[in-house]
C-alpha cells in the first residue's frame, strides 16, 4: 500500500524511532510501513492519522482500490 508516512513524519521532524515510540511499535515497523512492505492494522492506521491530524484516507492509498 502507498503511504505519505516518510513525507509526515519529516515534515514534522520525527525519526523513525520517535514516531515509533509514539505509537507504541518499532522503529522496524515504522520502516516496513514506510516502504510498503507491512500494510498496518487498522488501529494502529487510526494512531498515525491522529499523530499527524489526518484522515487515513489522506495518508494510505490501496493500490489495488
Amino acid at each position: 500500500m502507498k503511504n505519505k508516512l516518510k513525507l509526515l513524519r519529516a515534515e514534522h521532524e520525527l525519526t523513525q524511532a520517535a514516531l515509533a515510540s509514539q505509537l507504541g511499535v518499532s522503529r522496524q515497523t515504522i520502516n516496513a510501513i514506510e516502504v510498503g512492505k507491512y500494510d498496518p492494522s487498522l488501529p494502529l492506521a487510526f494512531k498515525i492519522g491522529q499523530i499527524f491530524s489526518q484522515k487515513i484516507e489522506d495518508i494510505f492509498d490501496p493500490e489495488d482500490f
